[in-house]
């Protein structure tokens, strides 16, 4: 086995766990916090889950709706996995970017989204949790719009750098299948 083959070799095995594991944690969110959440704020949906954003209204009715015990779950679990979450996403979605390109610049403009993707869900995070802790009655138009803003462009560009994979992804299976 050359050098190559097995630095490929071992960056498919290093996709294939992060995957895993970035898997685990997202059905972690979308199977169990992110829904419990929703039910303790009367099934309105979790910031997280609003990809198009959110109004100053539409945050103070979330946060008057959700209860102490759905509050202490979105600030002390859903949070923290979501720590790990934005790290593992990108990874998954760079390697696969790696595994599916060539050297040069397309790969590198292919990444550029995923790296954002990822870092404009941790300010996402840090503008939720300080939503979470002003509540209702302290919350601000200035800290919702910048929550907003940063889900939006998290969505964006997370979405972007997804779609980016699944077509090259296609075109190698349509290589592939030639080949």
């Amino acid at each position: 086995m050359n050098v190559r083959s097995s630095v490929h070799s071992d960056m498919k095995l290093a996709f294939w766990l992060v995957f895993v594991v970035m898997a685990a944690v997202y059905a972690t969110m979308l199977l169990w916090t992110l829904p419990a959440i929703s039910a303790e704020a009367g099934g309105l949906a979790p910031f997280d889950m609003r990809p198009l954003g959110y109004s100053f209204d539409e945050a103070r009715a979330f946060l008057a709706a959700l209860s102490a015990e759905g509050r202490e779950l979105y600030l002390h679990v859903q949070l923290w996995l979501d720590i790990l979450y934005p790290v593992l996403l990108a990874a998954t979605l760079v390697l696969a970017i790696i595994l599916l390109t060539t050297p040069g610049w397309l790969r590198w403009l292919l990444i550029v989204p995923a790296l954002l993707g990822m870092v404009f869900d941790y300010l996402e995070n840090l503008a939720i949790g300080r939503m979470l802790e002003a509540g209702p009655n302290s919350l601000t138009e200035a800290l919702v719009t910048e929550a907003s803003r940063w889900t939006m462009l998290k969505s964006g560009f997370t979405t972007i750098s997804m779609v980016a994979v699944m077509i090259l992804l296609g075109v190698w299976v349509v290589a592939r299948r030639r080949a």
